[in-house]
């Protein structure tokens, strides 16, 4: 086993297609595509990309920590109570355990993520 692991931002494995939960949706018809590419120490992070299509939902961390790195598109993030953020391509942020706000994709978009449960 590598400790390197390199991400494939254009992937070409059949990616894991879903939609937000009805308790999340909140406006539009988005859908999710994600490319799982890494799980280390045991289940605990994991790494890949995922992609969203224009919506509105809800953002509900947990106890999860989730690194993002915007490769294309457009999200507006905003923090129950906080001011919306606007994160576009070439933009990293961290989503830290207790986040807690809505996630709006202004044009689809695709990030690296790292989660660490």
């Amino acid at each position: 086993m590598s400790l390197l692991k390199t991400i494939v931002p254009n992937s070409t494995e059949t990616p894991r297609e879903s939609k937000p939960g009805p308790e999340r949706l909140i406006s539009g018809d988005p859908s999710f595509k994600s490319w799982a590419q890494d799980v280390a120490r045991g289940d605990m992070i994991h790494t890949g990309v995922w992609e969203a299509t224009p919506g509105l939902t809800r953002s509900v961390k947990g106890e999860t920590f989730e690194f993002c790195h915007i490769l294309e598109g457009v999200v507006e993030i905003t923090p129950d109570g906080g001011e919306p953020v606007t994160y576009k391509a070439g933009d990293s942020f961290v989503m830290k355990p207790g986040f807690i706000g809505t996630w709006r994709t202004v044009k689809t978009v695709r990030k690296i993520y790292v989660t660490v449960n």
